[in-house]
């Protein structure tokens, strides 16, 4: 342990937008207590640009042409054993840039939110040591995310606890903290939003996500199965697809119960203005709904870590999965209509929602490896810290 404010490295990657998100929301816990020096880092897009972009147009391809085949091989390596040659040859990436960041920078503990564990190649190439730790972002566990060398895991539910039990990590080292998200998805913290000023409230508002990048099939079938029946109005978000934001537009945009936004960064005052929401089942879109107590639905998740992430909401009640758009309207019909099913789904929701998990985490990693300081660490109001 050490007294001093301690400098954090966090390590993510840009394959979709949770694992950013979920840095960034750890990121600013450890600022609002006063630790200045903490690090982001996408790995890949550092140390490999070209391979990066590539991996990640392949990654963001195979959810619109390819989703059985990534689903197979994801399903295929999720009980892969840490020390097997293709995870060596995976965490391996990047480890030379890291050396040389890590060298610079001098972090006290490092950070994964992203499955990418280079850290012990790297200390069994230096014979160096820092603590770090992982954070799973989803519901599901895939064998990438085990090391014995991590220090401490940080896990969503009690059932991915057990599963790591399971597969031989003492549970001192698990704790369960919840999928961590930003600030403004502690309930007190969300704030209201003037672009959702105009919503008709004698209407319920359905919230269709399709993804940071849009990646999600079948929303203008969905948008005109759910428009049809006069109850509902949309509001629509096409992240940074704009193709999709111009195809809706042009197909709904006279509709007084067609929202139409691009990407938003106010998602928890989205979540809050809405009954209900159809999204892809990525871990930090979820875990946002259960901060929100937002009723969940799911269309086609693609197999691999979101269909699992959704089977385990279902399997939990608290998810509905539909394949064609008509079974998903009447899914909607069914559950908001029903008051007692509707309480009952809130109460399972409350079960598992932990919307202040990046607090936590960040709690705990403070108690593990640093005594707070004898003096009182102050905040100043743009951001930099004192010793008062």
């Amino acid at each position: 342990m050490t007294s001093k404010t301690p400098k954090i490295m966090i390590l993510y990657a840009s394959y979709g937008d949770g694992h950013y998100q979920a840095s960034k929301a750890i990121e600013a816990v450890f600022r609002s207590k006063g630790v200045s020096e903490v690090f982001l880092l996408d790995l890949m897009a550092e140390a490999h640009p070209v391979l990066n972009g590539l991996t990640k147009f392949v990654y963001l391809q195979s959810f619109k042409t390819l989703p059985s085949i990534y689903g197979w091989v994801y399903n295929f390596t999720k009980e892969m054993q840490p020390e097997t040659s293709l995870l060596g040859v995976i965490n391996s990436f990047g480890i030379n840039k890291l050396q040389q960041l890590i060298n610079k920078a001098q972090p006290d503990l490092i950070i994964h939110t992203f499955p990418q564990i280079a850290m012990p190649r790297l200390f069994k190439k230096t014979g160096k040591s820092l603590p770090f730790v992982n954070v799973v972002t989803d519901f599901d566990l895939h064998g990438r995310w085990i090391h014995p060398d991590v220090d401490r895991y940080y896990v969503a539910t009690d059932d991915l606890k057990q599963e790591m039990i399971d597969r031989g990590i003492s549970h001192e080292r698990i704790l369960v903290s919840g999928i961590p998200l930003k600030p403004d998805f502690v309930p007190e913290r969300i704030p209201e939003t003037e672009a959702l000023a105009h919503l008709d409230p004698s209407k319920k508002t359905i919230l269709l996500m399709a993804g940071a990048y849009g990646v999600m099939g079948g929303i203008r079938d969905i948008s005109e199965t759910i428009l049809a029946s006069g109850r509902y109005q949309i509001v629509a978000v096409c992240g940074k697809n704009e193709d999709l934001y111009r195809g809706l537009n042009e197909a709904f945009g006279s509709s007084p119960d067609f929202h139409l936004f691009s990407y938003v960064n106010q998602v928890a005052a989205f979540m809050r203005a809405s009954d209900g929401i159809i999204t892809k089942p990525g871990g930090i879109t979820l875990s946002e709904a259960l901060a929100c107590r937002l009723p969940i639905f799911l269309y086609r998740p693609v197999p691999g870590q979101e269909l699992n992430n959704a089977l385990y909401l279902k399997n939990k009640g608290i998810a509905r999965i539909a394949n064609n758009p008509k079974s998903l309207a009447a899914q909607i019909d069914a559950l908001l209509t029903n008051e007692s099913d509707l309480s009952d789904l809130i109460q399972k929701i409350e079960n598992l929602r932990k919307p202040e998990a990046a607090e936590v985490i960040v709690d705990d990693i403070m108690t593990q490896w640093f005594e707070p300081a004898s003096s009182e660490l102050v905040l100043t109001a743009e951001g930099s810290s004192y010793i008062w």
